[in-house]
């Protein structure tokens, strides 16, 4: 599934529908070169949720935890690993274990290490805005995209800054 995403407001607002149809649960890769926008989809995932907040890449952390309400969301950033096996000494192994939502920024830098992912985002800069190439890895990966073409379908997702292709 490929999609235009034509300003920040797009990019936020197609992340808030992708983290609906997440439910808070699964395995998120966000694949992209610097400054593609998978700290503003993580925004817009988040927003789903109900957090207002500031978001920025947990780059020097690894890992951000997100508790709102009884919903908990990790946003990793792997960018700074040197080591897949660094994982382990965060605590990486039960945070992906726990029923929670992962976003995982980086994931190459964990590859060895990290389980498959649930949905594969590939973000690309394609001016004025991004293109979003969404992949289903798992049955629940396959019901999020399904969600996300209904919701198209049923004009529920349909702005002048979201473009489906």
């Amino acid at each position: 599934m490929q999609v235009q995403l034509n300003d920040e407001v797009a990019h936020v607002a197609f992340g808030e529908a992708l983290g609906e149809a997440l439910k808070g649960h699964g395995r998120v890769y966000l694949e992209g070169d610097l400054g593609a926008g998978k700290t503003t989809l993580t925004r817009g995932i988040l927003r789903a949720y109900g957090y207002q907040g500031a978001v920025k890449s947990p780059t020097y952390t690894l890992v951000e935890p997100y508790e709102l309400g009884a919903q908990r969301i990790y946003h990793l950033d792997l960018y700074r690993l040197a080591d897949p096996e660094e994982l382990e000494f965060i605590g990486g192994r039960d945070v992906l274990a726990d029923e929670a939502l992962c976003l995982i920024e980086w994931p190459s830098r964990g590859q060895g290490w990290l389980p498959a992912p649930d949905v594969r985002v590939t973000l690309e800069v394609d001016d004025p805005g991004r293109l979003v190439t969404l992949t289903a890895e798992t049955s629940l990966g396959e019901r999020v995209i399904s969600e996300l073409v209904d919701k198209r379908c049923n004009e529920q997702l349909d702005s002048g800054g979201i473009r489906w292709q």
